[in-house]
């Protein structure tokens, strides 16, 4: 499958390890604190907690290389190939050599060329807080690439010699880059051709990314620290640090009992027909992903609840798998979800302008998918429970935080009263207490310490890639190829109906081949431009962007999701793909709907 993933893991032990999981999880703590405090004090004699909007940005510095290094360690950062998986025996050995190689040439020079900036900006004499020098946490980069590399070698740790000698020759490779201001073509053309091969062998996509920009930074002469500038001045973006907020309460309610709770109260509210059973698995799973930003992770986590849940109510298994997985994609459109933020951030959107555009796309993409399994459930008779008032006021009232958990998120935000990053921490800080202090289904202490860890490594992985993505963005600005790539569209395309029906074709492809996170960081600044050519509002574009992306999850044959669920419920990949094909007309004509009806993105404005 073609398709970004996480890998799993190698390996969590070792002292240093369990140090940048603590530290990790004291930042992301801080991270919620501090614009916490920052609202508390606003309304007092102190006004405020100064620096707290500076202190905050450079806590996502933070959160960005410790998550990206503890994703190093326990193999999760983001790849676009299972090439190693179809591997045994000596070309196996061979491809993790290879990617091994790149991967840490690539994270060295990162390193080497941080390390210049951080220098650089020790001279300036800068401080952060309390006179805490800037460049102690800019230090943070420079180590972190370092450690990066070493731990990319982790596959050839059965042959010790092996993985020594590939990181020194990496190390060989990123001081002569370093070393010389320009290279060379022969040298750069088989540079870029061997990162094209890095990618397919599973190279990690921020070193893949990062190699294409430094290689072509040095084929033109430009300092490789400019690298590392672009790469800090987009980590340490205001808006940012919202995505590791919202993530983190998402994770809070995919790792706790709270999916339980829900569905407990949907069915008592839905549950007395069969048919009811679909609005029970839309609304639980559109909620879901709107936290956790992932309708595949909604899939891992409702999968086991909603599956038996519907086979009770007789429907047939396959039709019960396919309204499962298909349950959880209206809610990447829906407040507070990551895909929406991140959008936002990159296309340089409003973020509660994103949340309200997206909002009745969300709901109409909801509404198409819950007719679609209705019909899924026809036939045969129904086992649904007796409508009660006691049984829902009971399961309203074991759901009652968590239910109230969007109200929190949106609420906040659009009262005025908080900017997105304090609405997020407000978000994550609420989820914190319900899950671990009301309910206790997360312990504190190693469950605490666990979730913190898995949620920075999945954020460190995509800020990773997103603030390497900036420096290849801005050479190709340099290099004018987004005006060459405009004047082809505006001779090619002759109106923007026509552009519109290319860039859905184009964006569900991406979907089917790429994740979320993946193809926004990639793909918006380049389109973006052309959209504006057409007279495409930027907040429509991402409207359009990201329901494109969920009819991509599903189509056949390598739509991501259908994998998850494959996984999830050990069903072939046929039998899945099977279960949601009809679906898939039915999402396209609600993307068709938001695509030629601009107007329904900006209803809400």
């Amino acid at each position: 499958m073609p398709a970004v993933r996480h890998s799993a893991p190698v390996g969590n032990g070792g002292s240093c390890h369990w140090i940048e999981r603590g530290l990790l999880s004291l930042a992301l703590a801080l991270m919620v604190l501090v614009p916490t405090v920052e609202i508390l004090l606003r309304g007092t004699r102190f006004g405020g907690l100064y620096p707290a909007s500076l202190v905050e940005q450079h806590l996502g510095l933070v959160v960005a290389m410790l998550g990206a290094m503890v994703a190093s360690k326990e193999n999760r950062l983001l790849s676009m190939s299972v090439l190693p998986d179809l591997l045994s025996g000596w070309p196996k050995h061979l491809s993790d050599s290879f990617t091994a190689l790149m991967g840490s040439a690539v994270s060295l020079v990162l390193a080497l060329s941080s390390a210049r900036f951080v220098l650089a900006e020790r001279e300036s004499g800068a401080t952060l807080a309390f006179t805490l020098p800037t460049w102690w946490i800019q230090a943070m980069m420079p180590i972190g690439f370092t450690v990066i590399a070493w731990r990319l070698t982790d596959k050839l740790r059965s042959s010790a010699p092996l993985r020594f000698v590939t990181f020194a020759v990496a190390g060989l490779l990123a001081a002569t880059m370093s070393a010389n201001a320009t290279g060379f073509d022969g040298v750069t053309h088989l540079a870029l051709l061997a990162l094209g091969m890095a990618l397919v062998c599973g190279t990690p996509l921020f070193a893949v990314i990062g190699g294409v920009a430094l290689v072509l930074f040095w084929a033109e002469g430009i300092p490789l620290a400019a690298m590392s500038i672009d790469q800090y001045r987009m980590v340490v973006n205001p808006t940012l640090p919202a995505i590791p907020l919202f993530t983190l309460a998402g994770f809070f309610l995919s790792e706790s009992r709270a999916p339980e709770r829900l569905i407990r109260f949907f069915v008592a509210c839905f549950g007395r027909s069969r048919s009811s059973a679909s609005a029970v698995a839309v609304l639980t799973g559109t909620l879901m992903t709107s936290f956790t930003g992932a309708s595949g992770v909604t899939i891992l986590a409702l999968g086991g609840l909603l599956l038996p849940m519907l086979l009770r109510w007789n429907y047939p298994r396959r039709s019960a798998i396919g309204v499962t997985t298909g349950a959880g994609l209206p809610g990447i459109l829906l407040a507070p979800s990551l895909p929406l933020i991140l959008y936002a951030v990159i296309a340089e959107v409003g973020v509660e302008e994103m949340f309200r555009g997206a909002l009745p796309a969300a709901c109409l993409m909801a509404a198409l998918v819950f007719l679609w399994s209705r019909t899924q459930g026809k036939g045969g008779s129904g086992v649904g429970q007796p409508f009660s008032w006691r049984e829902v006021w009971s399961a309203f009232l074991a759901a009652k935080w968590e239910l109230a958990l969007p109200v929190v998120a949106i609420g906040t935000l659009f009262s005025g009263l908080a900017t997105p990053v304090e609405a997020a921490a407000i978000t994550a800080l609420y989820a914190f207490i319900v899950e671990v202090i009301v309910h206790r289904d997360i312990r504190i202490g190693d469950d605490l310490v666990s979730l913190l860890a898995k949620c920075g490594a999945l954020v460190g992985g995509i800020l990773l890639i997103l603030g390497v993505a900036l420096g290849l963005t801005n050479y190709l600005v340099d290099a004018q190829v987004p005006d060459m790539l405009l004047e082809w569209v505006r001779v090619s395309v002759d109106s923007r109906w026509e552009f519109l029906l290319w860039l859905n074709l184009f964006l569900v492809l991406a979907g089917c081949l790429m994740d979320a996170y993946a193809a926004i960081i990639i793909l918006t600044p380049i389109i973006v431009p052309l959209a504006r050519m057409y007279g495409i509002d930027p907040l429509h574009l991402g409207v359009i962007f990201l329901a494109n992306l969920e009819l991509g999850y599903l189509t056949p044959p390598v739509g991501i999701n259908l994998f998850y669920a494959a996984s999830r419920f050990d069903q072939p990949l046929l039998d899945v793909s099977r279960s949601v094909v009809s679906l898939i007309p039915v999402l396209a004509v609600g993307v068709l709907i938001i695509t030629y009806f601009p107007a329904l993105s900006r209803l809400l404005l």
